[in-house]
C-alpha cells in the first residue's frame, strides 16, 4: 500500500516561537532605550554568555567604555585601546569625513596591500613563501614576552626582596589592589656615626613619594639618599632608623620594619627575603570582627586606635592636651606602661586599662612572650567644643537672619551676617573659623550647582595639569640623571613650578603628590595620641 509522503504541519504558534528566539538573538529591543543608547540590555550582563557574545557586537565599544574602574591611569587606558576591539577599517572609515587638507596628513583611505615582510596562509600553502630568520625571531620575542608577562605576576619566590606583607613585585601583582593600607605613625631617627648624636627628620623630605613606607626596596633607596644628604647638614657617618606603623586591611596597627636596624647598612638583596622586615600577625586577624564592634559601640566623639606589638619593643608615645579623656586598654597580651614625668610603671594584664595623663609622654613595653595587643580610647575634647561653639553661631546667624534674634550682635560677630571680615575690630579665632569653613562649604555647593560646561572645563584642566606634571617630572628626573643633582633651592623651584595649578582656588589642598594609581586614597592627619612623635 502506498503512502503518499506529505510535509509535516508546524504546529500553531511555532513561526511565533522561531520569531521570539530570533528575535532574542539579534541583539537589544528596537524600542529599548538604554539598547538605543548602549547597544545592550541588563540582560546582557546577567550571564557570563552573554556577556562574551555581546563583546562580538557591532556596538561592543559602548559595553567596553561603560566597564571601567575608577583609578589611576586604567581607565584612560582602556578607553584609548578600546577602538583595537573594532572593525580594522574604521581609521579609513574616519578618514573619509575629515576636510581634504586634513585627509593630506592622516593615512591613507585605500585598502591595505600585501606586505613582503608578512606571512600569508595561501603563500604558506602554495609553497612559495617560507618563514626567515626575522619571522622566527619576531615568534620568539613574541612567545617570550608574552610568557614573561604571565610569569611576574606568580614571581614572588624568585624576587623575594620585593616582598612585604603582600607578596610580589609592585604593579606585577594579581592582588595589589585589593588591600588597603593605613599609617598611623612614621618617624625617622638618625644617629651622628661619630659624635653619637640622636635627630629626626620630618617623614617624606627630600622626596615627593609615598611608597618607601610600605617597600623594602623602596626604603633602602630612601635611607642610602639619605646618607648622602645628611653630611652637607653636619651629620657625619649617619645611621637611619625607621619607625612605621601600618595597618593593612583594618588590622592592628603594627610596625612593618624593625625600628632597631639601621636600614644604611641593612643587607638587602632583590633574591633573598629582607631580614629587617617584621611579619605580619596573622595570628591577629579574627580580632577584625571585634575592632569593628568595638568602633560601633563607641559614640561619635570618642575615637579608637589598635595597636599590636612585638614582645622586647616598646612605644613611646605623647597625649596632646587636647586629648582630655585618653585610656589604654589591654586586650591581649602583657604589657607595663611607664609614666615618664610621675616616674611611675603599671603592669596591665588581659582586659584591664588605666587613665593617661594629657600633656605627658609614657612607654608601653610588651613583656609578655607572644605579641601584646591594646587600644587607645580617647575623646578631643578640644574638638567637641568647638564644633558646639560653631554650631551656636550657625544657630545665632540664623536667628539673626530670620528676624527671631531682636538683640544687636557685638561688633566681633557682625561678620558673621557680612560673610567677611569689613573694618572694624578684628573677629575672635572662633569667628574666623567659622567663616572660612563657610567659604569652603559656599565653594562646594557652588561647583555642586554649576553648569555641565564649567565642570567638563574643570575636569579636563585637573586632567591636563596632571600630565603636565608628569612630563616636566619625568624630563627633571632625566636631566638629573645625565647631568647630576642641581642645588635644593633650584630642584624646589623647579618641582613647585611642576606642581603649579593657577585654576584651583588659594588655600585648596592640591593632590599633586598623590599618586593616582595608588589603591589607598591619601590619609587624614594621624590621630592626635600620636601626632607628637
Amino acid at each position: 500500500m502506498a503512502v503518499s509522503a506529505r510535509p509535516a504541519r508546524a504546529p500553531r504558534g511555532s513561526d511565533k516561537v522561531k520569531k521570539d528566539k530570533a528575535a532574542q538573538t539579534s541583539g537589544p529591543r528596537q524600542g529599548s532605550r538604554m539598547g538605543k543608547l548602549l547597544g545592550f540590555e541588563w540582560t546582557d550582563v546577567s550571564s557570563w554568555e552573554r556577556l562574551v557574545t555581546l563583546l562580538n557586537r557591532p556596538t561592543d565599544p559602548a559595553g567596553l567604555a561603560v566597564f571601567r574602574f575608577l583609578f589611576g591611569m586604567f581607565p584612560y587606558v582602556m578607553l584609548a585601546s578600546s577602538p583595537l576591539f573594532c572593525s580594522p577599517e574604521w581609521p579609513r572609515k574616519l578618514v573619509a569625513h575629515c576636510p581634504k587638507k586634513l585627509q593630506e596628513l592622516l593615512p591613507l583611505r585605500t585598502a591595505p596591500q600585501p606586505s613582503t615582510s608578512c606571512m600569508y596562509k595561501r603563500s604558506r600553502a602554495r609553497g612559495s613563501q617560507k618563514p626567515g630568520l626575522r619571522h622566527k625571531l619576531s615568534t620568539a620575542f613574541t612567545l617570550l614576552y608574552l610568557l614573561e608577562q604571565l610569569f611576574l605576576p606568580y614571581s614572588h619566590f624568585l624576587t623575594q626582596g620585593y616582598n612585604n606583607w603582600t607578596n610580589g613585585l609592585y604593579g606585577y601583582s594579581w592582588d595589589m589592589m585589593v588591600h588597603s593600607r593605613s599609617h598611623q605613625h612614621v618617624k625617622i631617627t638618625y644617629r651622628d656615626g661619630r659624635t653619637g648624636e640622636l635627630g629626626y627628620l620630618n617623614p617624606g623630605v627630600f622626596t615627593q613619594s609615598r611608597r618607601w613606607k610600605d617597600h623594602a626596596d623602596m626604603l633602602k633607596q630612601y635611607a642610602t639618599c639619605l646618607s648622602r644628604l645628611l653630611p652637607k647638614y653636619n651629620v657625619t657617618e649617619p645611621q637611619i632608623y625607621f619607625d612605621i606603623w601600618v595597618s593593612i586591611n583594618d588590622r592592628f596597627q603594627q610596625r612593618i620594619f624593625d625600628p632597631r636596624v639601621d636600614i644604611v647598612q641593612a643587607a638587602w638583596s632583590p633574591f633573598q627575603r629582607t631580614p629587617w622586615l617584621q611579619p605580619l600577625l596573622m595570628d591577629l586577624s579574627p580580632w577584625r570582627t571585634k575592632l569593628q564592634e568595638i568602633k560601633s559601640s563607641l559614640d561619635n566623639h570618642t575615637e579608637v586606635v589598635f595597636i599590636a606589638d612585638f614582645p622586647g619593643l616598646h612605644l613611646e608615645n605623647f597625649v596632646s592636651e587636647d586629648l582630655g579623656n585618653t585610656s589604654i586598654q589591654l586586650l591581649q597580651g602583657e604589657v607595663t606602661v611607664e609614666l615618664v614625668a610621675e616616674q611611675k610603671n603599671q603592669t596591665l594584664q588581659e582586659g584591664e586599662k588605666m587613665q593617661l595623663p594629657a600633656g605627658e609622654y609614657h612607654k608601653v613595653y610588651t613583656v609578655s612572650s607572644s605579641p601584646s595587643c591594646y587600644m587607645y580610647i580617647y575623646v578631643n575634647t578640644t574638638e567637641v567644643a568647638l564644633e558646639q561653639d560653631l554650631a551656636y553661631l550657625q544657630e545665632l546667624k540664623e536667628k539673626v537672619e530670620n528676624g527671631s534674634e531682636t538683640g544687636p550682635l557685638p561688633p566681633e560677630l557682625q561678620p558673621l551676617l557680612e560673610g567677611e571680615v569689613k573694618g572694624g575690630p578684628e573677629p575672635t579665632p572662633l569667628v574666623q573659623t567659622f567663616l572660612r569653613r563657610q567659604q569652603r562649604l559656599q565653594e562646594i555647593e557652588r561647583r555642586r550647582n554649576a553648569p555641565f560646561h564649567e565642570r567638563l572645563v574643570r575636569f579636563l584642566l585637573r586632567k591636563l595639569f596632571i600630565f603636565r606634571r608628569s612630563f616636566l617630572m619625568t624630563c627633571i628626573s632625566l636631566r638629573n640623571l645625565a647631568f647630576g643633582r642641581p642645588s635644593l633651592e633650584q630642584l624646589a623651584q623647579e618641582v613647585t613650578y611642576a606642581n603649579l595649578r593657577p585654576f584651583e582656588p588659594a588655600g585648596e589642598p592640591s593632590p599633586v603628590n598623590t599618586d593616582s594609581s595608588n589603591p589607598n586614597p591619601p590619609e587624614p592627619d594621624s590621630h592626635p595620641v600620636h601626632s607628637e612623635f
